[in-house]
């Protein structure tokens, strides 16, 4: 802590350049996957059926979806929900046919699950089962259905629609504030550096095929306001730093501002990181797109506020007299006796 508590003399944009061809390499591997491979978006924007199964016994998902291709059902999606005995069945909307009904199709999809239980199940609860067998039959017991939604094709473009006109209006929002806040300079840095943290966070999705959902879409969001506070701290120390170091430069200022910073935006990436760390390890595999969306964009948020918003405030010529207070007319002949 005592570290943190003295100032860094760290000559951040003196590496600009070097910044400037990391985010350029990230860019371009972000925008190269939404172009070649495009996002794996979830039954959320796509529509489909979701079904939540609950098992008496642990269940090796391997053999869940064995028994679910052998019905059908091939490219279901089955994954973990919470615990091994919590499994979560995504239908894309290519198994949802016309004259199916989403009844039907959890229907299909729970005879496909309970017609080789005996080889699916991995341990097996003796006393348990007898129990559930005086009180229904057992597979019905030992295999169970808690859950089930349908988004339609309709609904889940409309989603996708509403998506992203929320993050356009969060930014041109973000432009008008931090215009009428600071300077143009400041906002056209702050949403450059935006759009970085979100084509970088998203791409990460895009280029490994990772399951775009709704809660993924709320992380970018998330992350567009936790990079933007940073950015904020550092452009208002920026500001004070213009109308007190008189003699320094544009470059001092700006690294002394920035280093000025670093204490609390170490501080504060860390403890959020912990915090998002602990929900991808622990939070189960329902929430781990989530976690990982917020991952990624604390960790570029953080490098963007340095090496990104403050170097593109540079690049478009900010200076002194930009910062400095307008004066209104007649204000020093009325302060006159």
């Amino acid at each position: 802590m005592e570290i943190l508590k003295q100032q860094s003399n760290i000559d951040f944009l003196g590496r600009r350049r070097i910044a400037l061809i990391v985010s350029t390499a990230l860019l371009v591997t972000a925008c190269t996957g939404f172009l070649v491979r495009g996002l794996n978006l979830g039954i959320d924007f796509t529509g489909g059926t979701l079904v939540e199964v609950g098992y008496q016994d642990p269940v090796q998902i391997e053999a869940v979806r064995a028994a679910l291709a052998e019905s059908g059902f091939d490219d279901a999606v089955v994954q973990y929900f919470g615990t091994p005995r919590d499994v979560m069945v995504r239908l894309p909307a290519t198994f949802t046919r016309q004259d199916a009904s989403a009844a039907e199709i959890s229907s299909g999809v729970m005879v496909a699950l309970r017609k080789p239980y005996s080889e699916i199940l991995v341990e097996t609860s003796a006393t348990d089962r007898q129990q559930c067998t005086r009180n229904q039959d057992s597979l019905d017991c030992s295999v169970q259905m808690r859950r089930v939604e349908f988004v339609g094709p309709q609904v889940g473009d409309e989603l996708a629609n509403q998506g992203g006109l929320a993050m356009l209006y969060a930014l041109l929002g973000i432009l008008v504030y931090v215009t009428y806040r600071f300077e143009w300079r400041f906002a056209l840095g702050s949403v450059a550096a935006l759009v970085h943290d979100v084509v970088i966070t998203v791409g990460v999705f895009s280029v490994f095929q990772l399951e775009f959902s709704l809660p993924v879409l709320a992380a970018v969001l998330a992350v567009i306001g936790y990079s933007l506070n940073d950015t904020i701290v550092v452009y208002d120390r920026i500001r004070e730093n213009f109308r007190k170091m008189r003699k320094q430069g544009v470059l001092e200022i700006m690294n002394t501002a920035i280093n000025q910073t670093l204490p609390r935006t170490i501080l504060t990436s860390l403890t959020t990181l912990l915090v998002v760390g602990t929900l991808l390890t622990l939070g189960g595999e329902i929430i781990r797109g989530f976690s990982l969306a917020l991952l990624v964009g604390v960790i570029v948020g953080t490098y963007s506020s340095i090496f990104v918003a403050s170097p593109i405030v540079m690049a478009l010529g900010i200076s002194r007299e930009d910062m400095m207070p307008v004066q209104k007319e007649g204000a020093v002949a009325d302060g006159q006796p």
